[in-house]
C-alpha cells in the first residue's frame, strides 16, 4: 500500500487540542489508503467470524429499536497492514505532538463496524475511568475508514471538556454519565482518510448509524509512556507497551 504526504501544521493543532480536547485532521490518509484499510477491515472481520457484539447496555436505552455493533480487539496482530499503521509517522507526529510529548507508546486498539440501519450508538463518556492514568497523558486518535456523516452515527464530543478533569461515571450498563445531555455534544462528521484525535477526558460519544452504509473506524488509544497508570487495566490487550514513537525512558514493560 503506497504511503502518502501529509504534513499538518503541528502546532496548530497541538493549539487546538489543548483548547478544545480534541482535533479533527482532515486527509491524514488517502482516499484510496482508507479504502484499502476499510476492505482489509471488512474482510478480516468475516474472516474471524466472531459473534460478540460490544453494544454497552446503556446503549440500548438510547434507541427504542435493537442495535448491534461488530469489533475486534487488536487488528495489529491478525493483519500486518494495521501493524504498518500504528508506526506510520503522519498518525505517530501528530499524537507527540498534541500531547505535547516526543515519546508515544500504545495502550490498545479496537476496530469497530457500525453495521447500516441499526449501528449502535455510545452513551457519552470519558475514557479516564476504563483506564486511568497519573498525569493524564493519555489520548485516542479514531481512523475513519469510511465516510461517517451523522446519519451513519458519527462521533460527538463536548468542546473543552476535558479541562474540567475525570468526572464520576455510572458504571451500569458501561461507564456512561447520564446526566449530560446527549444534544450537547457536536457531531464531528468525518470523511474517509480523517483522523479525529482526542485527550481521554474528553467527553465524547456516537449516535445510531441509520444510514443505508456500514461505518467502519479504527480506534487507537495511546499515551506517554512517562505516565503510570494508576489501576492495572486492559492487561489483555495485546501489544500494550509498544513504543509507536520515540523510547520508553521508565524501562517497564507494559
Amino acid at each position: 500500500m503506497t504511503i502518502t504526504e501529509s504534513r499538518p501544521d503541528l502546532p496548530a493543532l497541538a493549539s487546538q487540542y489543548a483548547e478544545n480536547g480534541f482535533v479533527l485532521v482532515k486527509g491524514l490518509l488517502s482516499k484510496a489508503e482508507a479504502a484499502y484499510y476499510r476492505e482489509t477491515s471488512h474482510a478480516l472481520l468475516a474472516r474471524l467470524n466472531r459473534a460478540d457484539d460490544p453494544t454497552w447496555a446503556a446503549a440500548r436505552d438510547m434507541t427504542e429499536a435493537p442495535t448491534t455493533l461488530r469489533h475486534l480487539h487488536d487488528a495489529q496482530f491478525y493483519d500486518a497492514a494495521f501493524s504498518r499503521l500504528l508506526v506510520d509517522p503522519r498518525f505517530t507526529d501528530v499524537a507527540a505532538a498534541v500531547m505535547g510529548v516526543e515519546n508515544v507508546q500504545l495502550h490498545h486498539t479496537k476496530l469497530f463496524v457500525k453495521p447500516p440501519e441499526n449501528g449502535s450508538p455510545f452513551p457519552l463518556h470519558q475514557d479516564y475511568p476504563f483506564f486511568p492514568h497519573t498525569h493524564h497523558r493519555v489520548g485516542a486518535a479514531i481512523f475513519h475508514f469510511d465516510d461517517a456523516p451523522e446519519e451513519k452515527g458519527c462521533v460527538r464530543v463536548i468542546p473543552g471538556s476535558h479541562l474540567a478533569g475525570p468526572r464520576e461515571h455510572d458504571e451500569s450498563g458501561g461507564f456512561h454519565l447520564p446526566d449530560v445531555p446527549f444534544e450537547s455534544a457536536v457531531p464531528q462528521p468525518a470523511e474517509a482518510g480523517d483522523v479525529l484525535f482526542f485527550t481521554y477526558l474528553t467527553v465524547h460519544g456516537s449516535g445510531v448509524n441509520v444510514s443505508d452504509q456500514a461505518r467502519t473506524t479504527w480506534l487507537v488509544q495511546y499515551r506517554d509512556p512517562a505516565d503510570p497508570p494508576t489501576v492495572k487495566t486492559h492487561d489483555f490487550s495485546l501489544g500494550q507497551g509498544m513504543m509507536l514513537r520515540g523510547f520508553d525512558p521508565t524501562g517497564r514493560t507494559v
